[in-house]
C-alpha cells in the first residue's frame, strides 16, 4: 500500500474519530451552543431567506440578463472614470441598505458582468454599512458623535476599501481590462427607462419587505413601516404589469400568480411571509417555464442560489455555535468578549474589529448589542471599530466571498476592513473616549 497517497484519508478518519470520541455532549455550554446555532439558523431562514435573499437572487439574476456588460463596464469597469465608478457604487449601496449576506448575490452579479474589483468592493462594503436608519438609531441611542462618526467612517470606508483593492490588484485589473474588448452597446431591445423602472420595482419589493420599525413612536419612518406590506404589494403589482407589457409574459400567468397571493394575504394577515413566499414561487414558475429572457433570468437566479445559499446557512450555523445569538451565549463566553474591549488600546480595537467581522449582525441588531457592551465597560473606540467592521462582514459572507472572488482577495478585503476599523477606532477613542 502506498502510504504517501493514503495518509490524508487516514488523517481525516483519525481526526473524525477523535472529535467524535471526545465530543463534549452533556456539558451545558456545548449543548446550549448547539441549541443556539440551530435557533440562529432557524431565525435566519424565517426572517432573511424569504425577505432578503430570494429577492436579491432575482435582482442579481436580472442583472446578468437585462443589463449589458458594456453598461456595467462603462460605469463600474476597471477603466471607468474613478469618481463616477465609486460614486455609483457608494450610492447604490446606500439605496439598497441591505445586510452583509443580502448584498452578496448583487455583488456577484456586477462583478461577473465586468465591474472593476475596486468599485465592486466599494459596493460590497457600502450596501450593509451605509444604512440610513442604522446610522440614525446609532446617533439616537449611542450618542450624536457616535452616529456622525459611523456615517462619516462608513462612507469613507466604502471608497477607501475599493481604492485599496484596486491598488493591490492593479496589475490583474489592468490585464482584465485589456482582455475585455471594447464592447459596443448592443441594440436596445427596450428603452432605458423601462429597464430602470423594472429594476426599481424589484428593489422596492426588497426594500419595503425589509423596512424596519424605528424606536420613535411616530414619524415618517414608522408610517411607512405600518403600510410596508401594501407598498410591497404595489411594487410587485407594478413588476407584474411591466412583465406583461414590456417583457411579453402572458397575462394569464401573472393573474394566476396574483390571485393566490391575494387570497393568502386575506387569510394570513398576521403572517405576510406566506403570501410573500407564494408570490416568489409564482415568479419562479413563470420564469422557469418561459423561453428567451425569462428562462435565462431563472437560470441566472438559480445559479446564484445554488452557489450562495448553502454556504450562508453553514456559516450561520457555525457563527451561532461559537458566538450565539444577541443575548444568548455560544461556546465563547460573552464575558470574554466584553472583557477584551475595555479601554482604547490597540488590542481592544483590534479584537472588536475581528469579533465584529466574524459575528453575524442582522440589520440594526448591532445597536442594542453595543448598548449592552458599552454599559459593561466597552470603550468608545472599540465600539466604533465594531460598528464599522461588523455590519459589513460576517463569517457566512466570508465563505460566500471566497467562492466568488477567491481566497486571497477575500482575505485581503477582510483584512483591509479590520485594519481600517481598528485604526479609526483608536483615533476616535483618543478624541472622544
Amino acid at each position: 500500500m502506498d502510504w504517501k497517497k493514503e495518509w490524508k484519508p487516514l488523517a481525516v478518519i483519525v481526526a473524525a474519530f477523535l472529535a467524535s470520541f471526545y465530543l463534549p455532549v452533556g456539558k451545558p455550554r456545548f449543548d446550549n451552543a448547539i441549541t443556539e446555532s440551530l435557533q440562529l439558523v432557524k431565525w435566519y431562514a424565517q426572517e432573511h431567506v424569504l425577505l432578503c435573499l430570494i429577492p436579491a437572487f432575482f435582482i442579481a439574476g436580472a442583472i446578468g440578463v437585462f443589463v449589458s456588460q458594456a453598461s456595467v463596464m462603462r460605469y463600474l469597469g476597471a477603466k471607468a472614470n474613478r469618481i463616477l465608478a465609486y460614486g455609483v457604487a457608494s450610492v447604490s449601496g446606500t439605496v439598497l441598505a441591505v445586510c452583509s449576506c443580502t448584498v452578496l448575490p448583487l455583488f456577484a452579479g456586477i462583478y461577473r458582468m465586468g465591474a472593476g474589483l475596486g468599485p465592486a468592493s466599494a459596493f460590497l462594503y457600502s450596501g450593509p454599512a451605509i444604512n440610513v436608519l442604522a446610522i440614525f438609531l446609532t446617533a439616537r441611542i449611542l450618542g450624536l458623535e457616535m452616529g456622525v462618526a459611523r456615517a462619516v467612517g462608513a462612507v469613507a470606508f466604502s471608497i477607501i476599501v475599493g481604492l485599496f483593492m484596486h491598488f493591490i490588484y492593479r496589475k490583474e485589473e489592468n490585464a482584465r481590462a485589456e482582455t475585455q474588448m471594447a464592447l459596443p452597446d448592443p441594440a436596445a431591445t427596450r428603452p432605458l427607462f423601462q429597464t430602470i423602472l423594472y429594476f426599481s420595482s424589484m428593489i422596492a419589493v426588497l426594500v419595503f419587505a425589509n423596512w424596519g420599525k424605528s424606536s420613535e413612536p411616530a414619524g415618517v419612518w414608522n408610517t411607512l413601516y405600518e403600510i410596508k406590506w401594501y407598498l410591497t404589494g404595489l411594487s410587485a403589482a407594478a413588476l407584474g404589469l411591466m412583465l406583461i407589457t414590456w417583457f411579453n409574459v402572458q397575462w394569464w400567468k401573472i393573474i394566476s400568480t396574483a390571485i393566490p397571493v391575494l387570497v393568502l394575504g386575506l387569510f394570513f394577515r398576521e403572517s405576510p411571509l406566506i403570501p410573500f413566499a407564494a408570490g416568489f414561487v409564482g415568479l419562479s414558475l413563470i420564469t422557469s417555464t418561459g423561453d428567451g429572457e425569462m428562462g435565462a433570468w431563472f437560470e441566472q437566479t438559480w445559479g446564484f442560489a445554488k452557489q450562495i445559499l448553502p454556504l450562508l446557512l453553514l456559516g450561520v450555523v457555525v457563527a451561532g455555535l461559537f458566538l450565539g445569538r444577541p443575548g444568548h451565549e455560544g461556546i465563547i463566553p460573552s464575558e470574554w468578549i466584553s472583557g477584551m474591549v475595555g479601554g482604547n488600546s490597540l488590542g481592544a480595537n483590534l479584537f472588536a474589529s475581528v469579533a465584529g467581522a466574524f459575528m453575524y449582525f442582522a440589520t440594526l441588531t448591532e445597536i442594542p448589542i453595543l448598548q449592552g457592551l458599552l454599559g459593561s465597560g466597552m470603550g468608545k473606540g472599540p465600539a466604533l471599530a465594531l460598528l464599522l467592521a461588523g455590519p459589513a462582514l460576517s463569517l457566512p459572507s466570508m465563505l460566500v466571498l471566497r467562492s466568488i472572488m477567491g481566497t486571497k482577495k477575500t482575505i485581503v478585503f477582510v483584512s483591509i476592513v479590520v485594519v481600517m476599523a481598528t485604526i479609526t477606532g483608536m483615533i476616535y477613542g483618543n478624541l472622544f473616549g
